[in-house]
């Protein structure tokens, strides 16, 4: 017997446990036991039904019974609609006997009571469905407390399972916001367009749907750049729907700037390759497909169509798709201007460089040009490789301070500015001194390092190398025994004072020699350690003796750049191997040099 203060204590002690319940059916011993102890209660029984009338489970428990009678099923009953409830939840009243089995599928349990009568309740769960819970009583019941405690009963499941559904949306949204968290950071992890694509594919599946395809917005429509299943057989599948399919390429191309998540499925699909057996089918939920269009900057960059095989409850919503398009329109657009600041920069940077070296005979020249800014600006290292009218033949190379274009300008000034005098006779330290007057005069507000080293082949065999520097790093010689010489220079830095002299120094190459002209950029290359590439670098340099110089030039700047692991400069190198002149070549005559000069 439960009197009304026992049954406060019970009720009391529901709504405790539907506060910790993580699913509805947990309540069911609490809730069944205090309405089967109520005088003249003799069974309970619940049902759980879906939004089209179909019976999921029911879960049927006499006063005197050991365990619950649980039946599942998926039995549809057309009759059962005029129980579902609008809105409140709805009590009803009625002998057991008149009970219609195409109504009240319970009814096999409630006329184990005979003679019984039996109060039901119907109310909605949520949008998906709907839930039953019936009592058959006898005689002595009171009739109208045993529907109100039924009806107190079914506020507490209400509540328990609106408390469910609003934890299970927080929870859902800081998974969201964890994934979009997460896909920010991976797509903007790289700046390379196809890879952010498919890092975007990647991130999706299984995470948001089971298949996803990217696109690219070109002049002249969708290009197909990535796709990804959970399943390896249906991603081929998706993958050439992406590339050659015309309802998927006409659904696209019909996609503007303000288009939210479009959602498709049932007959949305017809003709499409994700309608029936295709890339998608054999998945026991329909398939359902969206498209979302990455827009950035108010300009369309492309798409990404999300194929989902999977319950209802499961689909992302809209706002979260279009969160999620947006960050990625935004790394694809980032990857794209990246792009094309690349292949701008790369360009300007080619100009400031000489398209090729001059051929001499006895020489093989070679230079390499590695980039060290990820950002892309125009760095201020340069060289050049000058015809003299003596027949030798002037090297240099320089540095101008930090980037951009200001550092892009003045490279351009120092390079052709010391070509042209070179190239007219002038002496390397003359040709310093005057480009030093010019930047003065300029009012460059930057400084830079510079070295000249004139090359003059001799009657004996051997080269002598006149050197001038302006506070550049000295100069490497290879020999051919594999020793390595330093080539002795020095001088004030450019573009400090008004009036400056650059001495010369004298060394010499014999046949086999390699003379190695350097950036800054590769000796303070630095490892993670704190050690610079200059304390490695003659070990490095003796390790190429026998080399080309086109082996040598990119066998030091891969080096530096793989024990890089800080620094941002620029590595420019210029070499040139002496291999001798035999007595059939002799030195080039003026007017070749002049000429070769020409087409430069």
């Amino acid at each position: 017997m439960v009197d009304d203060d026992t049954w406060s204590g019970a009720l009391h002690r529901l709504w405790q446990a539907a506060s910790r319940a993580e699913e509805v059916g947990a309540l069911a011993d609490d809730v069944y036991a205090p309405l089967l102890a109520t005088p003249g209660v003799h069974l309970v029984v619940g049902t759980r039904w879906d939004e089209d009338a179909t019976l999921r489970y029911m879960r049927a428990l006499g006063a005197d019974g050991d365990a619950p009678v649980i039946v599942a099923t998926a039995r549809s009953m057309p009759g059962a609609a005029v129980r579902e409830p609008d809105g409140e939840p709805v009590v009803t009243r009625s002998p057991v006997d008149e009970l219609d089995d195409e109504v009240w599928p319970e009814a096999e349990f409630l006329r184990q009571v005979p003679g019984a009568s039996v109060v039901g309740c119907t109310f909605r769960l949520d949008r998906s469905g709907w839930a039953g819970l019936s009592v058959a009583m006898d005689a002595s019941a009171d009739t109208e407390g045993v529907a109100r405690r039924l009806a107190q009963a079914v506020d507490v499941i209400v509540a328990c399972h609106t408390g469910i559904l609003q934890r299970g949306r927080e929870a859902r949204r800081g998974a969201d916001d964890a994934l979009l968290a997460e896909a920010s950071l991976q797509m903007d992890s790289s700046l390379d367009v196809e890879d952010t694509l498919r890092r975007v594919a990647r991130i999706a599946v299984p995470a948001v749907a089971d298949g996803c395809l990217v696109h690219l917005l070109r002049k002249d429509g969708p290009e197909f750049v990535a796709a990804t299943h959970v399943a390896v057989q249906q991603q081929r599948a998706l993958e050439e729907a992406g590339r050659d399919d015309p309802w998927l390429a006409a659904l696209l191309a019909q996609r503007d700037d303000g288009d939210q998540a479009l959602f498709l499925s049932g007959a949305a699909l017809d003709g499409s390759p994700f309608a029936g057996p295709g890339p998608t089918g054999g998945g026991r939920h329909p398939t359902v497909v969206s498209v979302s269009t990455l827009h950035a900057r108010g300009r369309v960059v492309g798409s990404i169509t999300f194929v989902y095989q999977r319950p209802e409850d499961r689909l992302p919503d809209s706002a979260f798709l279009d969160s999620l398009a947006t960050r990625a329109a935004l790394a694809i657009d980032n990857a794209l201007l990246y792009e094309l600041r690349r292949h701008a920069v790369l360009s300007l940077q080619e100009h400031l460089l000489p398209s090729q070296l001059p051929a001499a005979a006895g020489w093989d020249l070679s230079a390499s040009y590695e980039v060290g800014d990820p950002m892309l600006d125009v760095g201020g290292d340069f060289y050049d490789a000058v015809p003299r009218p003596d027949g030798s033949i002037a090297l240099l190379i320089g540095d101008v301070c930090g980037r951009g274009a200001e550092a892009a300008a003045l490279t351009g000034l120092a390079r052709h500015t010391l070509r042209t005098l070179l190239e007219e006779g002038t002496d390397p330290g003359t040709a310093l001194s005057r480009l030093n007057r010019a930047l003065r005069q300029e009012g460059a507000s930057r400084f830079l390092t510079a070295v000249v080293v004139t090359m003059t082949p001799r009657a004996d065999g051997t080269v002598l190398l006149t050197t001038c520097s302006a506070g550049h790093p000295r100069p490497l010689v290879l020999r051919a025994d594999g020793s390595i010489g330093e080539v002795v220079s020095g001088g004030l830095l450019l573009g400090i004072l008004d009036d400056v002299s650059y001495e010369s120094h004298e060394d010499s190459l014999a046949p086999g020699d390699t003379l190695v002209l350097f950036t800054d950029g590769l000796t303070e290359s630095r490892e993670a350690d704190g050690t610079y590439f200059e304390s490695v670098l003659p070990g490095r340099l003796s390790a190429l003796r026998g080399s080309d110089a086109a082996q040598v030039a990119d066998s030091l700047a891969r080096q530096a750049r793989a024990f890089r692991a800080s620094g941002q400069d620029d590595i420019a190198l210029l070499v040139a191997r002496w291999n001798g002149i035999t007595p059939s070549d002799g030195l080039l005559p003026l007017e070749t040099w002049l000429e070769q000069a020409a087409l430069r």
